[in-house]
């Protein structure tokens, strides 16, 4: 906490985005501390960045007292904000809330994957692969897709291995230059390269990236020299250009498969994209229920009215209770940040994100062949803000994926019947897949004015039911 509390004073002031979330959350967790009853924090560990990394990789934990939940809960927003921000100091407060919250629990599924994605982040992908599967043994839910990853980075090392023995196969002389330091090697290939000698420049470079590869150096400074060492080559002189194609391909392929992971079947089991007309000609003339996560639905006993609609549309990390819930799934309309219920058969599913790129990512990352029959295009990708045309000083918070969805059937206006079931903006609690369920109720979505948008339209309101047609 001390170590926290010091990092808020730093941000006072910073204009990066990323250390302005993360000193937000700051606030939040120095609130809750401050509000709950708990015993004095231990010091912050000392030491610099180096310390840091080596404890991390151990998996050594600091002692601490009691923390209550909430507090944990706060910590692991802080942690995940810093890990985003991505800078070195940032990187840190990440690793002592890591150390923190395992040393508090062990089996911590949020705990362990912090780490595996900490470990990553500074280029240590063998403990990272064994984090990544301690969490996955702990949860029966893969929602962020961490089997993908896991499988993404190893094959990524195999095809990086396979890189450095082509480059030792090309490059005979390389091995000459295994014996002395890597740095000092690295050097003298520049110096080399500099004065027009690639002949000597080569295998001094690759004799670099040998030594580096043997030492198990971090994947991150291994990557940036093989980019800096192909770069050179592009530009040698007499350059062999099969040999040549034959490294960038390997290259290119264990960086993409590093960044995104291995797409078996990038048709995504043949789906058919669908835009904003197709999309109404597929709901018009159908009655459709929209079905809240909410605890209130979760007890509710109201499955076989539900499954007696046309369309049902469901949300995100969704759980299904026949009796409760229904059982049919026509629509699942989410977020592309999380990956709950992805494997799911389902007719069409809608999937929405603010930024083009990133929703392009997720898709690649996270769809599963077979699991739908019609997805979403561009043109289904942020409704309240590309088809409603709702910019953010006429709506400030971002749009959650229920009102995403509900304003996307409102503006179609082609339903006979549009019910809203047990939507109670969270007031009865979150009533989702377990693996969801640590997930907080963000604040970035505005509940109140989407409440109000849709009591402002409804034709009848029950305890259960809110009806816009």
């Amino acid at each position: 906490m001390r170590a926290c509390a010091a990092h808020s004073g730093k941000l006072v002031g910073s204009i990066d985005r990323k250390r302005v979330e993360l000193a937000e959350q700051l606030r939040k967790l120095l609130v809750v501390w401050g509000t709950t009853s708990v015993a004095a924090p231990a010091p912050a560990p000392a030491g610099g960045a180096t310390a840091l990394l080596k404890r991390a990789v151990k998996g050594a934990a600091a002692p601490t007292g009691g923390i209550p939940n909430e507090v944990l809960d706060a910590l692991l927003a802080v942690a995940n904000k810093a890990l985003e921000a991505g800078y070195d100091d940032e990187l840190n407060l990440a690793l002592v809330i890591s150390d923190t919250v395992l040393a508090q629990r062990k089996n911590s599924r949020a705990g362990w994957r912090l780490r595996a994605r900490l470990l990553e982040a500074i280029g240590d992908e063998t403990e990272a692969l064994e984090a990544y599967e301690k969490y996955l043994s702990l949860t029966d839910d893969d929602g962020f897709g961490v089997r993908n990853r896991i499988a993404g980075l190893r094959l990524a090392g195999q095809k990086e291995g396979e890189l450095i023995a082509l480059l030792k196969r090309q490059t005979p002389r390389a091995e000459e230059f295994t014996r002395r330091p890597a740095t000092d090697v690295w050097a003298e290939g520049l110096a080399a390269q500099a004065v027009g000698d690639w002949s000597e420049a080569e295998p001094r470079l690759v004799g670099a990236l040998l030594t580096l590869t043997a030492e198990e150096a971090p994947v991150n400074d291994r990557q940036e020299l093989l980019s800096q060492y192909l770069d050179l080559r592009l530009t040698a002189p007499g350059v062999d250009l099969p040999a040549l194609t034959e490294a960038l391909a390997l290259y290119a392929e264990q960086r993409r498969t590093r960044m995104r992971g291995p797409v078996a079947d990038p048709t995504v089991g043949g789906v058919e994209w669908i835009s904003l007309g197709e999309f109404r000609n597929l709901i018009a003339g159908k009655s459709i229920a929209l079905i809240a996560n909410s605890g209130r639905v979760g007890a509710s006993s109201m499955g076989s009215e539900i499954d007696a609609y046309d369309l049902v549309v469901r949300f995100n990390s969704y759980r299904i209770d026949p009796r409760n819930t229904g059982s049919r799934t026509d629509i699942h309309a989410t977020i592309h940040k999380h990956g709950f219920n992805w494997d799911k058969q389902v007719s069409t599913r809608l999937v929405f994100g603010g930024i083009s790129g990133d929703w392009k990512y997720s898709l690649r990352n996270r769809l599963v062949p077979g699991a739908q029959t019609y997805l979403g295009d561009e043109s289904l990708r942020w409704p309240v803000r590309n088809i409603g045309k709702l910019s953010t000083d006429v709506w400030s918070g971002i749009p959650t994926t229920g009102f995403n969805m509900l304003y996307l059937l409102d503006f179609l206006d082609v339903s006979p019947k549009l019910d809203l079931i047990g939507f109670d903006f969270y007031e009865s609690g979150a009533y989702r897949v377990q693996e969801a369920m640590k997930l907080a109720i963000t604040s970035v979505h505005e509940y109140t004015s989407e409440k109000a948008w849709v009591m402002e339209r409804a034709q009848s309101v029950t305890d259960m039911r809110i009806s816009l047609r």
